[in-house]
């Protein structure tokens, strides 16, 4: 059994159902939109997010769920596709999960506008419902991944990105979506307000983990659907790169900056900066504040008693740090 297929087994029958309450979500009575979502909906991703919202909800109420928890998992889903459908066209990317992606086939035009109606269609979806805690919770994210986005554009231009800044963008730009799943998990089964922000600070935490994991990849040579050093040629300034020029001597440090800057696109250089890294402990540093962040989220689990749904949990902080892609 896949890892993803085990972590779903206590709510298969709630993601299941969720599957027709989101294509009933994204219905319009335009065509050309009604080809588009269907064509997000059969290209769908492992749906990690309304996992986080399904198990959290039932492992706080002890098994319980409503029409707010699939609300709430189908807002998260509408909110996060918006945003995939955007990042691609302000990427400039044709693909998407090996498949072409939207801006490809239709163009940035329509690609626009479809994610602008993605994210009207979560928005009222809580309106409509009187979902105002849920809706503060997704309107919130929503505001930091933009902020994300911006400050790390702000701050890629000059490389001057600290370790703090770093932390930052991840929390807003990654790890603010998975923390609203958890909330939204909660909020939907009537936890206190104290609850809520507790199982915010559990997603913000495997959420910024999950990242870092991810920025580990541009150092690794395995086959990952992204190709290694794709971080140093696009000029992010993540982790690994970060904590080796706050630990190298200062020679070494203009020749790293002025790698990344002028000499990115030089595959041979690239693998300089990567085995360099690699040489002065930047993945270890990297691999340590990871886990850091999975004890975090941890400690917070531990604080439920034992249950399918904690430990399908369990598993998914696992597969967040453990994964090959």
């Amino acid at each position: 059994m896949k890892i993803t297929e085990r972590i779903q087994q206590p709510i298969h029958i709630e993601m299941a159902a969720f599957e027709d309450k989101f294509k009933e979500a994204m219905a319009t009575k335009v065509p050309l939109l009604n080809r588009i979502t269907h064509y997000i909906v059969r290209r769908k991703g492992k749906q990690m997010r309304p996992m986080f919202v399904f198990l959290v909800a039932k492992m706080v109420s002890d098994g319980d769920f409503n029409e707010r928890t699939y609300r709430g998992a189908s807002i998260i889903e509408l909110i996060h596709t918006a945003t995939l459908v955007h990042d691609d066209v302000v990427d400039d990317s044709n693909k998407r999960r090996g498949f072409f992606s939207i801006n490809a086939l239709w163009k940035n035009k329509i690609a626009v506008l479809v994610g602008d109606f993605l994210l009207s269609k979560g928005l009222l979806l809580s309106i409509d419902n009187d979902d105002f805690d849920i809706l503060k919770l997704i309107s919130i994210a929503v505001r930091e991944m933009s902020e994300g986005e911006l400050l790390q554009i702000e701050k890629a231009r000059r490389l001057d990105i600290t370790e703090e800044v770093y932390f930052e963008i991840i929390r807003q730009k990654t790890a603010t979506l998975i923390a609203a799943c958890c909330g939204i998990g909660a909020a939907s089964v009537g936890a206190s307000k104290e609850e809520v922000e507790k199982m915010r600070k559990f997603g913000e935490y495997i959420g910024i983990a999950f990242q870092i994991k991810d920025d580990l990849f541009d150092y690794s040579d395995a086959q990952i659907g992204k190709p290694t050093g794709i971080d140093i040629k696009e000029q992010k300034m993540t982790l690994p790169l970060i904590n080796t020029l706050n630990t190298c001597t200062n020679k070494e440090r203009k020749w790293l900056i002025n790698s990344v800057k002028n000499h990115n696109t030089d595959k041979k250089r690239v693998k300089e900066v990567i085995e360099f890294v690699k040489k002065n402990g930047g993945l270890e540093y990297t691999i340590e504040k990871m886990n850091e962040y999975k004890n975090l989220a941890l400690n917070i689990l531990n604080t439920y008693p034992e249950s399918e749904y904690k430990e399908s949990l369990l598993t998914m902080i696992d597969y967040v740090v453990e994964r090959k892609k």
